[in-house]
């Protein structure tokens, strides 16, 4: 009864059009209404202690960390690096998207800006050399999602927060899951570019090929700095967040002089708006936990997920389903906010790796952000490119079933992921 109350009153007021934070606020003030447990004093302290957390900390450095770099012109370079290696070869301008997908992912946490910075860049290129630019939309879109999964994500630290997982060993665990989906695309790529009769570009030679890697060598050495001092104790995934933030904003301002120090305030007030509407999203949904968990619902899932409980894999597949089409309707953070304490106490009690589990959640979260009709980095490659959803939708379906694919390998083989994890830890 709790449950469907709950499940109720959420997608009726998500109906309605209210916010999802809001709608979540209202869920919990219904609950608690049922429960006779309705106290304002209490509905505020969850609230404020759900955002009064260190490890969320991350969350604004991480994003003005992505802000530095689409200014600073980090992001360009590193699509540049790709361009120079692979601008030559038939659909290579696919191929330079993936690889400049990967680059991002490791030093941006946000498929939206990874999407965006992909696609102001490359989509003029693609149009003007004779790509089909839907297609081509939509596997700017593919790639941008793989950001949430390579570390650092943003996503990794909202549910290492929400399920009481390790931060650093979901930052490691999501490296390989993030490279195989890169390479999904790519093969898909190449399924769907091979009759392609776009005009190649001219083959760099070794002198721009290595003067791109030096301009580029900043920007790559970012990933590299932050997963290393994770991987040997240097620092925590709070303060690679701020190492992030402040080298971005050092290599742009300082050596490559793209951000001048009056570009600094907007992105500052980018980096704020972005991260105060992820803030009171974990605030609402601190909530809506703390009432979940008084109304016993995670009691009441784990009852409908018993008949796969014998068997993790199938316990595994059912939950993956389960997201996929809650997906379709709720964006990124919610869906993370919302399911993780719903689903955690049936995976622990299922013996399932909650690292593994979280790897596995976040790559199902961010392949929804592919779906309609929410689908943001759908919209924001649309805009972009300025092309409609209709056409976008079909070239990116090849891609969003790359990406399932890969999801559903690591359901069956689970070694692939906790493999790695086990001889990086």
């Amino acid at each position: 009864m709790t449950l469907l109350l709950f499940s109720a009153v959420l997608l009726g007021a998500m109906a309605l059009g209210m916010p999802i934070a809001f709608a979540l606020i209202l869920s919990s003030v219904a609950l608690m209404l049922h429960l006779d447990a309705f106290d304002p004093q209490a509905l505020a302290l969850q609230m404020v202690n759900g955002a009064d957390n260190f490890a969320l900390l991350a969350v604004p450095f991480f994003i003005l960390a992505g802000e530095a770099m689409t200014a600073g012109g980090l992001s360009r370079r590193l699509v540049g690096l790709g361009t120079s290696l692979l601008g030559h070869v038939r659909g290579g301008l696919g191929y330079v998207a993936v690889v400049a997908a990967i680059f991002l992912a490791s030093v941006s946490g946000s498929a939206v800006a990874d999407t965006a910075a992909l696609a102001a860049v490359l989509i003029p290129m693609m149009r003007s050399a004779g790509y089909n630019v839907p297609r081509a939309s939509g596997l700017m879109a593919a790639g941008g999602i793989i950001a949430p999964v390579i570390p650092p994500s943003i996503g990794y630290i909202v549910f290492g927060v929400a399920g009481n997982v390790s931060i650093t060993a979901l930052f490691l665990a999501g490296i390989v899951p993030g490279i195989l989906m890169g390479i999904a695309l790519a093969i898909a790529w190449w399924f769907c570019a091979r009759h392609e009769t776009a005009a190649l570009l001219p083959r760099a030679s070794w002198h721009e090929r290595s003067r791109a890697f030096r301009d580029a060598l900043l920007a790559l050495a970012l990933p590299l700095i932050i997963i290393g001092g994770l991987r040997f104790g240097l620092f925590t995934p709070t303060e690679a967040a701020v190492v992030a933030a402040v080298y971005a904003l050092f290599v742009g301002l300082v050596i490559y002089r793209e951000l001048h120090w009056r570009d600094l305030p907007n992105v500052l007030v980018s980096a704020v708006r972005t991260s105060a509407a992820v803030m009171f999203l974990v605030a609402a949904a601190s909530l809506s936990g703390y009432m979940i968990t008084i109304a016993d619902i995670p009691s009441e899932v784990q009852g409908l997920l018993e008949p796969f409980s014998g068997d993790p894999r199938l316990m595994m597949l059912a939950i993956m389903i389960l997201v996929v089409v809650v997906g379709t309707a709720l964006d990124f953070v919610p869906t993370i906010l919302i399911l993780t304490p719903v689903l955690m106490p049936s995976v622990r009690a299922a013996g399932i790796d909650p690292v593994y589990f979280g790897v596995l959640f976040i790559m199902n979260n961010a392949i929804g952000l592919l779906t309609p009709p929410v689908g943001s980095v759908l919209n924001v490659v649309c805009a972009v490119a300025r092309v409609e959803m209709g056409p976008v939708m079909r070239g990116v379906m090849p891609f969003l079933l790359a990406q399932l694919a890969v999801l559903f390998l690591l359901v069956l083989v689970p070694q692939i992921v906790t493999v790695p994890l086990g001889w990086m830890r």
